[in-house]
């Protein structure tokens, strides 16, 4: 617990503080942001303003994980390490597209299918290390069923009794969902990523639910020798749930105290480095804690934001032109409606909120009802 606690204050304290700090040596550096032509013309007055605030974030939820197991004493776990390993990864790749859109002064970076490379490449060397590293009980941090609020009898692993083809086929689906998640997390984030404090905020609701879920997790994992015998049908069968509940805390509390600088008017964005790594950690911890399903509720506001996406381009191109939204994603629709942007904001997150109390509800009504 004191290992909790710790991680979520100091990884806030770290990006509370010293994001200042960062502000004035991004701009030394020259890391603006460009705004697009074609969005909204209230956004023009952001150009220039620090980008790529992911660092902050990546920096300050490192310091408050490591820093915290230092002064507790508690050792870390693979299944951490797969969180922070996913989550640095992808914000590696958002850097490079941040980076470039400063070096070339432009509002594009990658080429959409540069950013798709990188995030398979990132991906799949993840979902190989996750299905591996087995415990004493031969548990591994990720297991290659779909799971929902636990593993469902979608079992890929089962596909690869059938021989050579079977054993391709079988790790061929598994990579093909985890790279399906983590690409739909990371470009949800990124979606939602288009006003101050918009994707901030509704990340830590979103992740925090996973320090929720992480904690009864352990209360009731079938390794516990805490658990009450009478419950033990209904257990978690979950690689350190706990630790996967710290570095879910130290995420939230970085990202806490980044939002402090990161509301309306911002002074610093999370850029592509901060949106994608975080939907990066979203995707780990929905994985590792078997409720790969259950993100769509955990998630939904990023649901809705990727919706509308879509929606909106498969309108245009098949009535030629037509648009159900005044512009998409669809917070901006709400903003050429008129209204104000922190009304959006403040209006999404609770949205978000409420989707996320849905989810964690029913994780819960899950456990009772089982």
């Amino acid at each position: 617990m004191r290992a909790l606690l710790t991680s979520g204050a100091l990884s806030m304290a770290f990006t509370l503080f010293l994001t200042p700090v960062f502000i004035r040596l991004f701009k030394k550096l020259q890391w603006g942001q460009f705004i697009r032509d074609d969005g909204p013309q209230s956004h023009h007055s952001k150009r220039g303003t620090a980008t790529m605030g992911g660092i902050i974030i990546i920096l300050g939820t490192l310091f408050g994980y490591f820093v915290a197991l230092l002064l507790t004493g508690d050792e870390t776990s693979v299944s951490a390490l797969l969180v922070l390993f996913l989550m640095v990864g992808l914000g590696l790749v958002g850097f490079v597209d941040d980076f470039l859109k400063t070096r070339n002064q432009r509002s594009l970076g990658l080429t959409g299918w540069a950013k798709v490379a990188g995030q398979v490449i990132v991906a799949t060397i993840w979902a190989f290390l996750a299905i591996n590293f087995p415990n004493g009980n031969g548990a591994t941090p990720a297991s290659m069923s779909v799971s929902l609020i636990r593993d469902l009898p979608i079992d890929f692993m089962s596909i690869t009794k059938f021989g050579a083809i079977g054993v391709i086929v079988g790790y061929g689906l598994y990579l093909i969902w985890i790279n399906f998640i983590v690409a739909a997390a990371s470009n949800g984030v990124n979606v939602t990523d288009g006003l101050d404090g918009l994707a901030s905020g509704a990340s830590i609701l979103a992740i925090g639910a996973y320090i929720i879920i992480g904690f009864w997790q352990s209360i009731q994992s079938c390794t516990s020798d805490k658990i009450d015998p009478a419950n033990i049908a209904k257990c978690y069968a979950v690689r350190d749930p706990f630790d996967l509940a710290i570095v879910a805390t130290a995420i939230v509390g970085a990202v806490v105290g980044f939002l402090w600088w990161n509301t309306s008017p911002a002074q610093i964005f999370l850029g592509d480095t901060g949106s994608l790594a975080l939907g990066g950690a979203l995707a780990a911890l929905a994985i590792l804690s078997h409720t790969e399903l259950l993100l769509l509720l955990i998630g939904g506001l990023f649901v809705i934001e990727t919706g509308s996406v879509i929606v909106q381009r498969a309108y245009f191109k098949l009535t030629r032109g037509k648009r159900i939204f005044l512009m998409s994603p669809i917070h901006h629709h709400f903003e050429l409606k008129g209204w104000a942007e922190v009304t959006v904001v403040v209006r999404f997150w609770i949205v978000g909120g409420l989707l996320v109390a849905a989810g964690v509800g029913s994780f819960y009504l899950e456990w009772l009802s089982t």
